[in-house]
């Protein structure tokens, strides 16, 4: 591949769906109450370090608020992904940003996955596992029908396209 039709680096021009902001809202949500129960709990049972034990709860419950206002909304600004006749390409993370790309030639496996909050929500996670060491590129937060026909052209793709002697 050269001149035009080269796969490089470069932003990835679709969103994933609106409603991924609120999926990770519940996710981080449950992942904050989990701590701020066990140390609620405990505060309640041991007397001699109640008062630190809640303290601890209410800052993680301060936190875990922060969190679920802001980072969503942020996550969602960055997330992108497309697809390409040549590759797929995503970009993922909040501090640590990690753009990808994968030919179509390495691509071995495509996957969708649902989890039961992805369900609620009507989204799917597409997975594409590659020959890389660095492991599958993942795109979250798609709607669940945007999903399936994603992994489904993908498989198309990835069939009808020679396989890398490299």
């Amino acid at each position: 591949m050269t001149g035009e039709n080269a796969v490089r680096l470069r932003p990835p021009r679709n969103a994933v769906d609106e409603r991924a902001v609120a999926w990770w809202r519940s996710r981080v949500l449950a992942t904050t109450a989990v701590p701020v129960a066990v140390l609620g709990v405990l505060g309640a049972l041991i007397g001699p370090a109640r008062f630190w034990l809640l303290v601890a709860a209410g800052s993680v419950a301060v936190l875990g608020l922060v969190c679920t206002a802001f980072l969503p909304a942020w996550w969602f600004r960055v997330h992108r992904w497309e697809v390409t006749e040549d590759a797929v390409y995503v970009r993922t993370g909040a501090f640590w940003q990690e753009w990808r790309i994968a030919p179509m030639s390495r691509i071995q496996t495509v996957d969708t996955s649902r989890g039961p909050l992805e369900q609620a929500f009507r989204l799917a996670t597409v997975t594409v596992t590659t020959a890389s060491s660095k492991g599958a590129l993942r795109i979250g937060g798609l709607d669940h029908e945007l999903a399936a026909g994603l992994a489904e052209r993908l498989t198309v793709i990835t069939q009808a396209t020679p396989g890398d002697a490299t």
